[in-house]
């Protein structure tokens, strides 16, 4: 059974390399270039391991990720077991207060966690300085690392028997493991010992838990080596690793077919792992395959309980495992995974069992399978082995097939809605499975086809550097959504803002991601518009321009940010609409929000030109008056609603409305020159600013802006580069690398666009930040200041759709 991947080289380095991508819950990524170097991880950084093992003949060697890291709790955190401690709250403790004999008799009790509303915590606090005090006993002293896992806002002073062992800074916003010392851990006693803490809030929220636990360490009489990883390949929806085992080579392909242009793959929650097998010494050997997957894929926290099954299915073997408690669509949020539904591995002929995850490794090398057919318990693990036969010259292939069942995705305006393909007569994961299984070869040409595509677009349009950029973005931008259709039967493909702020389908989350959907498939766009629209045109949104977002994700109940865009998202949802009428070369889509669209360019009209101090999508660089680059949007926008009139046959309003354009665009260029540049706010000739909002001018062909200003600015540019880019503007050395690359989609001279693009090129194969892609980078060390696998980065293809929609 040959595996279907494109000929063509495509991407070999990678900040972290997509293994298992669908949507913002079902994430799966290794973050060292090597498999076999870490355990992998779920895109918000948590351990979701899957572990690979190789034996060829009596040896074994492991190819994919590590044990997960197993941590047993002396002082368990709320979230594992309630706990109360006594505190002392905005108050100056006497003395000694972290000291074991301290008498705490006068302190109040109270239940952990202590903190703000955000979550349910036990006891309110939302002051200054919060001191606590948890005694506990030790029969023995724990043999592993001694690990402190603390959620503090902001800051913490943690003690272990009146010694500081931990001074942490500002807030981490979830709980996180820190290894303690040596010393630290000989401060344990047999007997009663006190962990005490002083949380200061600085400012903002407010939140402490603390706990104690120790690394279990698990050893192996068996020998186990490390397999040789030869190379691995990335292209737009495979990720392909190459291993010398020995006598053996092995190729491990993973396989998540988001094809845009074809729902029902698009939609199905199922990822093939591949494995062909070849002797290199031309003589025959025995392989099996060992895939290891932690339930973990199917909790938000490692100790929450699970329960896991065995069964068999339309001739599959398959796992099954979720939580017993099932919250489905209950937390909302940005560093959260799924808790509810199911997590399925299924494979033909082979053999599966359940253990827990210290056990895994062990019940394969010593061919002591659990023969159980159900498992409730903590940190379990899927396995499957799977035979290869005997192998000799010719390559040898099997598969197993990796999927997740989230039973209902999103909360859309109070009605829960199931995942798109559940919408079908009947649909349920049993089914779901035996039909990708059944699918595999005609989905693996679909996706060899859609590698092709991308790579080769984007080659043919910005050069191999652009085209390995096009590829690391595709999955990733694509797996930051979800696909549901709304309670009036409408297509919604809804974004999470990753690693931002966990917004349900952000406006100016959509409009750098657009340009990837607008090539391949825009009825997607539409299904980001579609909900923006509904907000207004419903009555729920009544303010005269568009919402920021319908909510937090999971639950898009309407807008939970705390302030409003109103020029930015305006301007965004009249291009974007634009754009998608002239890609459908039909103003059907325009016309049905008609109303809508005008109202948002009224207020363009009145607001947009010289906006006032207001946050546009850079908010994180603060508020901005005068926002020069800002107003392009605006004069853009009108400019794109005059010609969607055009096309409609309302020659008057498109006039009037083309002619608001053109003078706007006219005066910006008079009050934005700056010289040998246009600044980044109006009459401050010292400032500057990529004005990547301008590339929608060459987009839509509106021919507002002379060439002289594209070509001033694009000049300009080229003398403020370092060496991981163009910064975003001149407050700062960090840089947006999505604008980057619609900046340099601005120029028509292939060696400028190269000379902007080559930088972002060289950050992403060489960022020390392993994460998925970021893009807020510093273009100074190539580092990431914030955001990652966000799917903004659906936005390095404006080259692409900038020459396509030319020859429209």
């Amino acid at each position: 059974m040959a595996v279907a991947t494109s000929a063509q080289a495509q991407v070999s380095k990678a900040p972290a390399y997509p293994l298992i991508t669908h949507n913002p819950y079902f994430s799966i990524w290794s973050n060292t270039d090597t498999l076999n170097k870490s355990v992998t991880h779920h895109w918000t950084g948590q351990e979701q391991s899957l572990l690979g093992v190789v034996k060829v003949d009596n040896q074994f060697y492991r190819f994919m990720g590590q044990a997960e890291i197993q941590y047993k709790a002396i002082l368990p955190i709320s979230e594992e077991q309630a706990y109360s401690c006594k505190y002392l709250a905005d108050e100056q403790p006497a003395e000694g207060w972290q000291n074991t004999a301290f008498n705490d008799a006068n302190w109040k009790t109270g239940a952990a966690p202590f903190g703000d509303e955000r979550f349910k915590a036990g006891t309110q606090w939302i002051g200054k300085d919060l001191y606590t005090r948890r005694k506990f006993t030790l029969s023995k002293i724990p043999e592993g690392h001694l690990m402190l896992r603390v959620f503090h806002d902001d800051g913490a002073e943690v003690y272990l028997n009146g010694h500081l062992v931990s001074t942490i800074q500002g807030a981490n916003g979830d709980y996180e493991p820190f290894q303690l010392t040596e010393q630290a851990k000989s401060y344990l006693t047999t007997g009663e010992n006190v962990l005490a803490v002083h949380c200061k809030n600085t400012g903002g929220g407010s939140w402490l838990d603390a706990g104690l636990e120790y690394q279990v360490t698990n050893k192996s009489d068996i020998d186990i080596k490390l397999a040789e990883q030869t190379n691995v390949n990335i292209s737009a929806t495979q990720t392909t690793y190459n291993f010398k085992c020995g006598t053996v080579n092995l190729k491990v392909t993973f396989t998540s077919p988001l094809i845009l242009n074809n729902l029902a793959t698009l939609t199905t929650p199922v990822s093939y792992i591949t494995y062909q097998a070849t002797a290199n010494d031309g003589k025959p050997h025995t392989v099996n395959v060992y895939q290891g997957v932690s339930t973990n894929v199917a909790v938000n926290r490692p100790y929450q309980e699970v329960q896991a099954d065995k069964y068999n299915k339309n001739g599959l073997s398959i796992l099954k495992a979720g939580t017993t408690e099932q919250p489905v669509l209950q937390k909302k949020g940005d560093n959260l995974r799924i808790d509810w539904g199911y997590v399925y591995v299924a494979a033909t002929g082979a053999k599966q069992y359940i253990t827990t995850s210290s056990e895994a490794e062990a019940a394969f090398y010593n061919n002591k399978p659990n023969a159980a057919v159900n498992k409730t318990g903590k940190q379990l693990m899927l396995n499957t082995v799977v035979s290869l036969g005997t192998v000799g010259k010719a390559p040898v292939s099997r598969f197993v097939a990796v999927g997740y069942d989230d039973l209902y995705s999103v909360q859309y305006f109070t009605n829960n809605l199931k995942p798109w393909w559940r919408n079908s007569a009947g649909a349920n994961m049993d089914g779901l499975l035996s039909q990708a299984v059944k699918n595999y070869n005609s989905v693996l040409a679909q996706c060899k086809a859609t590698d092709d595509k991308i790579y080769q677009d984007a080659k043919a349009a910005g050069g191999e550097n652009y085209a390995q950029l096009g590829v690391l973005a595709y999955r990733q931008s694509v797996a930051a959504h979800q696909l549901v259709k709304s309670p009036d039967g409408e297509l919604l493909f809804l974004s999470k803002e990753n690693f931002s702020n966990g917004s349900i389908n952000t406006v100016d989350v959509t409009y750098p991601s657009a340009p990837l959907y607008l090539l391949y498939n825009p009825e997607l766009l539409k299904g980001m518009l579609n909900g923006i629209f509904y907000y207004s045109e419903s009555g729920k949104w009544t303010k005269p321009f568009a919402a920021h977002d319908l909510g937090t994700y999971p639950i898009a109940n309407g807008q939970t940010y705390g302030e409003d865009m109103p020029v930015e998202e305006c301007g965004n949802m009249i291009i974007l609409t634009a754009a998608i009428v002239k890609a459908d070369k039909d103003i059907a889509y325009a016309k049905k929000h008609w109303k809508t669209l005008t109202t948002w360019t009224n207020f363009l009209g009145q607001a947009g030109f010289d906006p006032e101090n207001q946050l546009c999508t850079d908010d994180f660089a603060g508020h901005l008056a005068h926002n020069a680059n800002l107003s392009v949007k605006a004069i853009v926008a009108i400019g794109a609603y005059a010609q969607m009139a055009a096309m409609m046959g309302e020659k008057e309003t498109a006039e009037k409305y083309r002619a608001m354009a053109a003078d706007m665009a006219q005066k910006w260029e008079q009050i934005a020159n700056a010289g040998d540049h246009y600044a980044l706010v109006f009459k401050s000739n010292d400032t500057w600013s990529q004005k990547y909002n301008m590339v929608w001018d060459k987009v839509l062909n509106l021919d507002l802006f002379p060439q002289k200003v594209y070509d001033t600015e694009i000049k300009y540019y080229l003398t403020k580069q370092k060496e991981f880019g163009l910064p975003l503007d001149s407050r700062k050395t960090y840089t947006k690398s999505d604008w980057i690359l619609w900046t340099a989609a601005m120029t028509d001279n292939a060696n400028d666009f190269n000379a902007l693009v080559n930088p972002v090129y060289q950050f992403a194969t060489q960022t020390p930040s392993r994460v998925p892609l970021t893009d807020w980078h510093e273009t100074v060390d190539g580092r990431m200041i914030g955001f990652q696998a966000r799917s903004v980065v659906g936005g390095y293809f404006m080259k692409v759709l900038r020459n396509k929609m030319q020859n429209k």
